[in-house]
């Protein structure tokens, strides 16, 4: 017992009097403190005493794509972790091809009675899919906010990145480089991120590099899909048209794509300079490591909790897009276009 009291002291940065005082359910012990010991006996993979469980405040749902893309792990783990400190048990429903609906999962979570649920790059990203689905929810009493896409249509808060300033980051860093033929690797165009990240590099291509650029610049945007053989194909396909650069719309696309460079007999960056999107977790770490705009996910997901909580309390948040700034993150797959020296 003294050995694991240190332990989580050790873990939490308290003392083993302040552990004490916890695992006995004892007051007198901030709420802050108490969460770090909590937190700490999660981490070690200590069982906590009954007396500590809490009742839980509620179910909220949270709706996600398949979780093949480490960036949606990433988020629903600050989700879930924001919605356990309020009290909340959250229900994590994951689309897979073949699998349930978002409509099935949704309906599934209402049959639970669910206080709420957050939606991640679901159909409200989608121009041509019914928005009605949404206003029948709101309809049945059920707070919901909107992750990664935005409809004027739905009546609700939408959390989002900057995904122009997503595109210009990456393309102000590659011109910078030297890079003039730059290509653009992402999904289907009917999604709202994949139109806002092409806006972005056409009218970023057109200001650094010149009308020109922009105009070829639509013959240099190649759709796909967003797993590691999507972004090997697009990239290919990219290369064909002589690209020296390649942005692509996430990580695992991106990995692709350095993939496809390596086919040709191709060395990235000294041939290809290859950029990603979202900063996934180990990415730091691939060969060569990513150079990539880091999206805001822990910033995002306590918004949307923080958002819901505002819903499901009477004080519904406006209808309006939160936007979250995303952060160029310069690694070793990007360097200067081969026979041309950078721009200061």
């Amino acid at each position: 017992m003294t050995a694991r009291l240190a332990d989580i002291a050790a873990q939490a940065g308290v003392s083993e009097a302040t552990v004490s005082r916890v695992l006995n359910g004892k007051p007198g012990v901030a709420a802050a403190t108490r969460q770090s010991v909590l937190a700490a006996l999660d981490v070690l993979g200590y069982e906590r005493p009954v007396r500590l469980n809490r009742r839980s405040e509620g179910l909220v749902g949270l709706i996600t794509p398949e979780l093949e893309n480490p960036i949606f792990p990433a988020l629903a783990q600050v989700v879930v972790q924001a919605l356990t400190r309020q009290g909340y048990t959250p229900v994590l429903a994951t689309q897979t091809p073949g699998g349930s609906t978002e409509d099935e999962l949704t309906e599934m979570l209402v049959d639970r009675g669910v206080s709420g649920i957050i939606y991640v790059s679901g159909l409200h990203a989608d121009t041509t899919a019914d928005t009605g689905r949404y206003e029948r929810l709101r309809g049945q009493g059920v707070p919901f906010v909107l992750v990664d896409g935005f409809s004027p249509s739905i009546a609700a808060p939408f959390i989002s990145p900057d995904d122009r300033a997503a595109a210009r980051l990456a393309v102000t860093h590659l011109v910078s480089l030297g890079h003039t033929r730059i290509g653009l690797a992402l999904g289907p165009v009917r999604f709202v991120p994949v139109q806002r990240k092409i806006e972005g590099f056409l009218r970023t291509m057109k200001e650094l590099v010149g009308p020109g650029a922009a105009e070829a610049g639509h013959d240099l945007v190649q759709h796909s899909l967003y797993t590691l053989e999507g972004g090997q194909a697009a990239a290919s396909a990219l290369l064909d048209r002589g690209c020296t650069a390649v942005i692509c719309a996430s990580d695992m696309m991106a990995l692709g794509a350095v993939r496809a460079v390596r086919e040709r007999g191709l060395d990235v960056p000294s041939d290809v300079s290859v950029v990603g999107f979202d900063d996934s977790p180990l990415i730091a770490f691939t060969d060569p490591p990513l150079t990539t705009v880091r999206k805001p996910v822990h910033a995002m997901g306590q918004a949307a909790v923080n958002t819901l909580l505002e819903e499901m309390g009477g004080t519904p948040a406006p209808q309006s897009e939160f936007v979250f700034m995303p952060e160029l993150v310069v690694r070793g797959s990007t360097a200067s276009s081969p026979g041309v020296r950078p721009r200061p």
